[in-house]
């Protein structure tokens, strides 16, 4: 006899609380294999991805904390999304429609990840769009001037848990004033599972012809260099 499919669905849980008294829920997204994803709203936070291997051996296969402790202190932005920028703006300058705009600088000489309160460090708006394939959308105002950033920016997440065990994530923002949005995930995977060992045997293809070369702080130098 087969083994009972499981029910999918979205379960809700409290994951901590903020220093300020209010409440982090955690919701764990379940799909008909038994895979489950657990995403909290600090942060739109990936807290976990169990997922089974070709035994249908269930691993947590993203780096993250059991509570909501662990992501308040220092860390690698983990599982987070990232915004209103990813990556750096060099020397935390950028010029817009003639206006010079001025970001916190926390990495080098550079801005990072949306400056020191980026959306990685922000409480999210949650909700369930979706019991059967199950989808969490979050929503976030980041208001003018936040950061440095022109225009008051919503921005949405959706986080939608597929049957062929994909997690896949679309971005929507709208501006009232012209801006600078890129928004990422910042996942860490380990295919091995969690605690297994570290990455430098597993191997990974990027199908690229080209790459950005970068300067001694990161920042892309702008030319288009053959992988070769």
């Amino acid at each position: 006899a087969s083994a009972k499919q499981p029910a999918p669905g979205i379960k809700r849980s409290v994951f901590g609380k903020m220093k300020d008294g209010q409440t982090i829920d955690l919701y764990t997204l379940t799909n008909r294999n038994g895979m489950r994803v657990s995403i909290t709203k600090y942060g739109g936070r990936v807290v976990s991805v169990f997922v089974p291997d070709r035994n249908v051996k269930f691993d947590d296969v993203v780096l993250g904390f059991d509570d909501l402790q662990g992501y308040l202190g220092n860390n690698p932005f983990f599982g987070a999304i990232i915004g209103r920028y990813a990556n750096r703006i060099a020397h935390g300058r950028f010029t817009l429609d003639g206006v010079s705009y001025k970001l916190p600088i926390n990495d080098g000489p550079n801005s990072l990840h949306g400056g020191t309160q980026g959306f990685d460090k922000r409480v999210w708006k949650a909700r369930e769009l979706s019991q059967d394939h199950p989808a969490l959308e979050l929503t976030y105002l980041s208001k003018d001037g936040e950061e440095g950033y022109p225009g008051n920016l919503s921005a949405k997440v959706v986080y939608t848990l597929e049957e062929d065990n994909a997690i896949r994530i679309d971005y929507t923002a709208t501006t009232d004033k012209d801006t600078v949005v890129n928004l990422t995930n910042h996942s860490y995977f380990n295919l091995a599972g969690q605690g297994n060992g570290n990455i430098l045997k597993q191997i990974m293809m990027i199908n690229a012809d080209r790459f950005t070369p970068i300067d001694a702080t990161l920042i892309p130098t702008g030319k288009l260099e053959s992988v070769q």
